[in-house]
């Protein structure tokens, strides 16, 4: 028997016998390899998840890859035995939104797997199928474990449509940062500038593609293309917008204090920028950041520092809090 974390409430959590759940019609039971922990697993276990946004007891784990074990009815049988990555929106496939592949604005009410269905801390999970990509069988599935938070950087790419010879900026060097890097330079940008509050993060920005590494206390251009943000601060932000021309193009990922100061709208109307943002991953990006990856133009394995057992659960969340410029992604192995 394997076990599984239980957040029962804020700051209280335990470690529990698993049982796998066998799948019923159109779900599949996945073994898991490696769960990733980021900051929205310390706000459900610190209590500062939004309301409606987690629901208690709760197995964690939204990032996460695995291999499947068994299917339900109405499930191609050849998939058992396959590695793969899942959709974490539980979306009702029904509303105008999810005909419109538009998954992650579902008008039934939010549901995610981790947060408010059970998650991947633990040995296995049981999921629908229809939330499953399957990646090529060499995948390495460590690497995979990070590719959730890649998904969400994907549909901020895609939402940039970023042109071949644009002049593009990323602003945020960690997980999310370092994606977008990524991403923007399988584009063939002319230039790709990385914005960071790290000056240790140069040389990965570089490594990941990077034609140029500033921190916000250096001067800054401002006749860019393209601007994605991810360092989840208004000032943040701000720095983003200050970086493009005239009717650039803007993307929005990280999600501020409550009452944060934003953008003048004034300043964005005269400029004519156009501004996205982004709260999850569609399907589209899901499919997309699967091929980039499995195209080898997509390397998470250098964000990876620590991969820990699962009852390693609270010393996993602190590492991801602490500030320690040495930690990037924590993985939990079941």
């Amino acid at each position: 028997m394997s076990t599984a974390v239980v957040v029962e409430g804020p700051g209280e959590h335990r470690l529990a016998p698993h049982e796998p759940v066998p799948p019923s019609a159109g779900e599949a039971l996945v073994r898991v390899h490696a769960v990733g922990i980021c900051g929205s697993d310390r706000e459900v276990y610190q209590g500062n998840r939004p309301e409606g946004y987690v629901r208690y007891p709760l197995t964690p784990g939204h990032e996460w890859s695995g291999t499947v074990e068994e299917v339900g009815a109405g499930v191609p049988a050849t998939l058992v035995g396959r590695k793969v990555v899942g959709e974490g929106f539980r979306n009702c496939q029904v509303c105008d939104r999810c005909h419109a592949g538009e998954t992650t604005l579902c008008t039934a009410g939010y549901e995610e797997t981790g947060f408010t269905v059970p998650g991947a801390m633990a040995g296995t999970l049981t999921l629908p199928a229809r939330l499953l990509h399957v990646l090529p069988d060499d995948a390495d599935l460590t690497a995979a474990a990070l590719l959730e938070p890649a998904a969400c950087i994907a549909a901020a790419a895609l939402k940039a449509n970023a042109r071949p010879g644009e002049r593009v900026a990323v602003v945020g060097t960690g997980t999310l940062g370092m994606f977008a890097v990524q991403f923007l330079k399988a584009g063939s940008p002319a230039e790709l500038l990385v914005v960071g509050t790290r000056p240790d993060r140069a040389a990965l920005s570089k490594e990941f593609g990077a034609t140029e590494f500033r921190t916000r206390e250096q001067r800054l251009p401002d006749d860019f293309d393209v601007v994605i943000e991810t360092a989840g601060s208004a000032s943040a932000a701000r720095t983003a917008d200050s970086l493009l021309r005239r009717g650039g193009r803007l993307v929005l990922t990280g999600i501020p204090a409550p009452g944060a100061e934003g953008l003048d709208p004034t300043d964005l109307v005269v400029r004519q920028l156009e501004v996205h943002t982004v709260f999850g991953a569609p399907p589209e990006a899901w499919a997309h950041t699967v091929r980039v990856f499995g195209a080898g133009l997509l390397n998470p394995s250098p964000l990876v520092t620590h991969e820990l057992p699962l009852a390693a659960f609270p010393e996993a969340i602190d590492l991801v809090g602490s500030g320690d410029p040495k930690v990037g992604k924590v993985l939990l192995r079941p």
